[in-house]
C-alpha cells in the first residue's frame, strides 16, 4: 500500500502535464443568479452541443424549474426526442460506438465538465478554435491541441485563425502568437460571440452543481449560527466558572 501511494504521488506531475496545454486562461466571470443568461446558455447547449454531448445526470424538469422555463416551452423547444418525457434524464440518441468511430473517442458527458475543467478553461477553450487543414475537421484548438471535436459554433463566430505579431528579440525577428481572430463570416461579432460562450459556460457551471447558490446561502446561515453559538458558549463558560475563580 505504501509503495502504491508513493507511486501515485510520483505520477502527479505527469498527470498534470497530460491535462492540456499550458496557456493563459480568460476569466469567464459567470453569474449563476442571472436566470436570463442561464436560459440562453441552455438554448445554445441544446442546439449546438446536445447532438453529441449529453448531460445524463440532469433531468429536463429540474432544469426547467431551476431556470424558470415553462414546462410547455421546455417540451416544445428543448426536448428533441418526441418519445421523451419531461421527467427523464437528458440523454441524447447518438450511439457510443458511432461517436467513437466518428470522433476517435466517445463524446464525453458534460454534466460535470465545469467542475472537472473549470469555467475559465471552458470559456477560453470555446474561444480558442482556429482553422487547421491538417486536422480531420479542419480545426485545432490552442487550449486543447489536436482536439477531435469540430468547431460547432463556427456559424456564430465565423472561421477563426491564429494571429501573430512579429517582434525583435536580440536582433532576430520572432513571430509570437497573440490571439484568435475571426474572418467576420459568422452571425455574431466578437463581443456577441463571447457573450454567447459566457452564457453557455454559465449553464454548464449550473449543470455541474445546481444547488451551488442554495449551498452558499445555507452556508452563511450555518456560519452565523456557529458564531452566535460560540458567543453563547463563552458566556455560559464564564457563568459556570465565576464562583470557582
Amino acid at each position: 500500500m505504501r509503495k502504491l501511494i508513493v507511486l501515485l504521488f510520483a505520477l502527479l506531475p505527469s498527470l498534470a502535464m497530460a491535462a492540456g496545454a499550458k496557456v493563459p486562461l480568460d476569466a469567464a466571470n459567470n453569474d449563476l443568479s442571472d436566470k436570463a443568461s442561464l436560459q440562453r446558455g441552455a438554448k445554445t447547449f441544446m442546439n449546438y452541443c446536445f447532438g453529441c454531448h449529453a448531460t445524463q445526470y440532469q433531468r429536463y424538469e429540474r432544469v426547467a424549474n431551476d431556470l424558470d422555463i415553462p414546462a410547455e416551452l421546455m417540451r416544445e423547444h428543448m426536448i428533441f426526442n418526441p418519445d421523451a418525457k419531461i421527467g427523464e434524464l437528458m440523454t441524447n440518441a447518438i450511439p457510443t460506438e458511432y461517436a467513437a468511430t466518428s470522433f476517435g473517442a466517445p463524446a464525453p458527458d458534460l454534466t460535470l465538465v465545469a467542475r472537472v475543467r473549470g469555467t475559465d478553461w471552458l470559456y477560453t477553450y470555446l474561444r480558442s478554435f482556429y482553422a487547421d487543414p491538417s486536422r480531420p475537421f479542419g480545426v485545432n484548438n490552442v487550449v486543447f491541441p489536436s482536439v477531435g471535436m469540430p468547431h460547432v459554433l463556427e456559424e456564430l463566430q465565423g472561421v477563426p485563425s491564429k494571429v501573430y505579431e512579429t517582434r525583435l528579440i536580440d536582433g532576430v525577428e520572432v513571430k509570437e502568437f497573440v490571439g484568435i481572430e475571426s474572418d467576420g463570416s459568422g452571425e455574431l461579432n466578437t463581443e456577441e460571440y463571447d457573450a454567447v460562450v459566457r452564457d453557455l459556460v454559465n449553464f454548464l457551471e449550473y449543470s455541474a452543481e445546481p444547488m451551488k447558490l442554495e449551498r452558499q446561502r445555507l452556508g452563511l446561515w450555518v456560519m452565523g449560527f456557529i458564531v452566535v453559538f460560540f458567543v453563547l458558549t463563552l458566556l455560559l463558560k464564564k457563568e459556570y466558572w465565576r464562583d470557582v475563580h
